[in-house]
């Protein structure tokens, strides 16, 4: 037998050996969350949920895949087991073998297909995530990990179908109420209120919706040294004299996720990040720069998407218990009939600010996981608005968001403080229950 003639099986051999240990090997962990996390916010912007229903379908996917994954250290504590309500998580058999990332993925898109719409585009991305696993795994460690996922999403979806979401969506359209002071549908579009009974959703950290009402907003009044009409007129006159700095802070910080365009007789849409996928981003800019392993990763996003959830459903509580009125309403019929805000004023009530409160709860919760002053670079919003900044801390971004919408012409500045400091006691409250 000549040289060459034994080489070429050698590197045949050898060639054959590194394709089939390259198709075998495990996805990164971190990366498959990370990916999961993306796909559930496409799907979101896809299929057009509200920014308080986007955060429930954050909280119950994210919770889903830390309960499945944690198994993978012992040391790693249930979040569910410290929240109100939730049924006793299955525990995976002693005597078989798993792998937690697969489960935690099988978890997280089980319950995903439970509360969104696009069932074939989450068939899409379940092949994506599950086939490297088929090739790295044995049969009955895939099979194993399949059905832990299914069981911990069923525990999930049991206390999510009874959570008074499903009859909050029976109840009567809100239009709110034609008295001074009061909100009521704002142009352009003039829409009904949007999730007037979210306060009925059960709270998972919080003793109820309103454990941290702020009290209500100043009394209406017409007289020009009167606090409530110069809390209007600072709104008109800060928009009236934006900078461009102010412009760009204003629409970085937007997240509307569905904006109505009107030229002349025409009019079409443009959709967008919630508040929430937007803070949800920011957890996967601090996780993949702190180079957080799977279980901070997953838990990271779980307690942030808790801290969203509890943010819009202690604000909810105050919007429609004080039903506080718009600058616009007040501003046209007193100030400038002509006057348009820069930013489209959402539908409901103005007192307090959504994203001031549950931008202070997500910054809070990373705070307390990845500390003061951690230095980032934002561009989870970049692909949808071709934007991103950079901040010192989640603190300062919570504060830049908050007074966003000061410049956007959508709210108060009381409104915009109110809603910080309350979304800061939330988001410690979710740390102190669940660290």
């Amino acid at each position: 037998m000549n040289r060459i003639s034994w080489i070429i099986p050698v590197i045949v051999f050898i060639l054959f050996s590194c394709n089939t240990s390259s198709e075998t090997k495990l996805p990164e962990a971190t990366e498959v969350l990370h990916k999961n996390e993306k796909n559930l916010t496409e799907l979101i912007i896809y299929d057009i949920f509200s920014p308080p229903v986007a955060a429930r379908i954050y909280t119950y996917t994210s919770l889903a895949a830390h309960e499945a994954i944690r198994h993978q250290n012992a040391a790693e504590a249930s979040i569910v087991s410290k929240l109100n309500d939730f049924p006793q998580m299955p525990d995976p058999q002693k005597d078989k073998k798993y792998n937690y990332v697969l489960a935690a993925s099988v978890a997280f898109y089980s319950t995903m297909r439970e509360m969104t719409f696009s069932k074939d585009t989450i068939l899409k991305f379940e092949n994506e995530t599950y086939e490297p696993f088929k090739g790295a795994l044995d049969e009955t460690t895939f099979d194993n990990s399949f059905e832990f996922g299914k069981a911990i999403s069923a525990a999930i979806m049991e206390r999510a179908k009874a959570d008074n979401y499903k009859e909050t969506r029976a109840m009567e359209k809100y239009f709110g109420i034609e008295q001074d002071g009061k909100w009521r549908p704002t142009s352009p579009d003039y829409l009904d209120a949007a999730e007037p009974y979210w306060t009925k959703i059960k709270a998972m950290s919080l003793d109820s919706s309103s454990q941290f009402d702020p009290g209500p907003p100043p009394a209406f009044g017409k007289d020009t040294t009167n606090f409530f009409y110069k809390m209007n007129k600072e709104v008109f006159e800060t928009v009236n004299n934006l900078s461009k700095e102010q412009q760009d802070i204003a629409y970085f910080w937007d997240d509307n996720p569905f904006v109505s365009h009107h030229k002349g007789h025409l009019m079409y849409n443009t959709k967008k990040q919630t508040p929430g996928g937007h803070w949800m981003g920011i957890a996967a800019i601090a996780c993949r720069s702190s180079n957080a392993d799977e279980l901070k990763t997953a838990r990271a996003y779980a307690l942030v998407a808790v801290g969203l959830l509890e943010g819009f459903i202690s604000c909810w509580d105050t919007k429609y218990r004080y039903n506080f009125v718009r600058p616009i309403t007040f501003i046209n019929g007193l100030i400038d009939k002509r006057w348009e805000p820069y930013l489209q004023t959402p539908p409901f009530p103005e007192y307090t600010s959504g994203h001031s409160t549950i931008s202070a709860s997500a910054a809070t919760i990373l705070t307390g996981l990845f500390g003061d002053n951690f230095a980032f670079h934002d561009d989870a919003d970049k692909e949808y608005i071709g934007m991103e900044r950079d901040f010192t801390s989640f603190m300062q971004a919570a504060l830049e968001a908050s007074v966003s919408r000061l410049y956007g012409g959508i709210h108060y500045r009381l409104s915009l403080d109110t809603g910080v400091e309350v979304g800061k006691k939330i988001g410690t409250n979710i740390l102190k229950k669940c660290n």
